[in-house]
């Protein structure tokens, strides 16, 4: 009688722990959380992200307009010259002997010319008294015209002859900073066909310039003026600032994908950037700076409305009012350019309409509707999960049935 007294009382007590947690489960399912964020002030940014390569703002080729044979190099790689500095000579020998024959013909045409001119002149006078024949002084007159163009010839041949000669010397035409060198002494260069490049100057490496290749998609966003940072691979933790300064119009075409070249300088004081390195630049087209910023899963969250009904239901009588929660100084503003959040203002929920600025999909620029310090609601869920789960004394008592061909352990089938 006693061990079913006992039995039964373990019975009334199981029963009893069961209900309690089922009813705590109820009231725990009952309970609704939120995940905020706060309005802050920050930065917000809008960007275009492309390649593109480092390179010098002036870059000179320094070539021959002659042939000849390299005699002496002055500069090497990195030399920094000045705009008139002599980098090279080529052998001059050919182009002197040229120039003696050019000053040679030239001495000739001059004694030509002398002789011919006195000879006019004297012809041209016995003309004039009649005293002469008339083919005479037509042939005085042919003399001396043909003279005077052969001085003519003359003097031009022995210009270029000088002129090839001063070729020989080759001199740089910027200051600046030798990037190649492309010849050695003892080494024929021919200039029959185009001048070939003897040297390379950049003008000024304290100066650079990307030029960085932007998509069709994305060159409507980007104007002269904007900001841009970029990394090299050479120093991938600096970060370095520039300006567009330049947008190219003629479109680049390969595999069928437009692109156009943008240019965009920057300062390098620190010398790290060197022609031909690789950069990935950041364009902003749009951006704000200490302004006050909200997460922008805020713009885009709506409330559940059986967890808002539940969430209401909950709260004391004389918070539960409709009035409280959709009062008039947080009423709706139908303008298009205002977005809607939900502000927590202790317990109470209630929608706003902010007017937005710059957007970048983390964070939005708030203009106007809230300020520095107020929460909005990011998610609204049942913070919950109990009421799906077991609770200890079904699973575990002793005194609970058991499904048949079940072991009391783990519930697995016997073997």
């Amino acid at each position: 009688m006693k061990t079913k007294i006992i039995i039964g009382g373990s019975l009334l007590v199981i029963i009893l722990l069961v209900t309690i947690g089922f009813s705590i489960n109820q009231k725990e399912s009952n309970q609704i959380s939120f995940e905020t964020s706060k309005v802050k002030i920050g930065s917000v940014s809008n960007t275009v992200t492309a390649t593109g390569t480092v390179e010098a703002i002036k870059t000179v080729n320094v070539g021959t307009q002659v042939s000849g044979i390299v005699n002496k190099i002055y500069v090497d790689f990195n030399s920094h010259v000045k705009a008139g500095d002599l980098l090279a000579e080529l052998d001059k020998k050919t182009l002197l002997t040229s120039l003696e024959n050019s000053q040679a013909s030239l001495d000739n045409a001059k004694a030509q010319m002398t002789f011919q001119t006195a000879n006019y002149n004297r012809t041209k006078a016995l003309s004039d008294k009649n005293l002469v024949a008339q083919s005479d002084y037509d042939q005085a007159l042919f003399d001396y015209e043909k003279a005077k163009a052969t001085l003519k010839a003359a003097q031009l041949d022995y210009d270029r002859s000088k002129i090839n000669l001063d070729y020989a010397s080759i001199h740089s035409p910027i200051d600046g900073v030798v990037l190649l060198r492309a010849v050695d002494e003892g080494q024929t260069v021919a200039a029959s066909f185009s001048t070939p490049t003897l040297f390379t100057i950049a003008n000024d490496l304290t100066q650079m310039q990307v030029e960085a290749s932007i998509d069709e998609a994305d060159i409507g966003k980007v104007k002269v003026g904007q900001r841009v940072s970029f990394t090299v691979d050479a120093f991938p933790d600096l970060n370095f600032d520039g300006k567009v300064v330049q947008i190219r119009l003629q479109p680049i075409t390969k595999s069928n994908v437009v692109t156009y070249t943008v240019i965009v300088k920057a300062p390098n004081p620190g010398m790290k950037l060197m022609p031909g390195m690789t950069a990935s630049i950041t364009v902003y087209f749009e951006e704000a700076n200490n302004v006050l910023i909200v997460s922008s899963k805020a713009l885009h969250f709506s409330p559940d409305s059986s967890l808002l009904a539940k969430y209401m239901q909950n709260l004391p009588e004389k918070d539960n009012s409709k009035e409280h929660h959709f009062s008039k100084s947080h009423s709706m503003n139908s303008d298009s350019t205002f977005s809607r959040v939900w502000v927590k203002n202790g317990e109470m929920i209630h929608p706003m309409h902010v007017k937005v600025g710059i957007d970048d999909d983390l964070n939005a620029q708030i203009i106007d509707g809230l300020k520095e310090g107020d929460e909005v609601l990011i998610a609204l869920k049942n913070s919950s999960k109990i009421t799906s789960v077991k609770t200890d004394s079904q699973s575990s008592s002793p005194f609970m049935p058991k499904m048949p061909g079940r072991k009391s352990g783990n519930g697995s089938k016997p073997n």
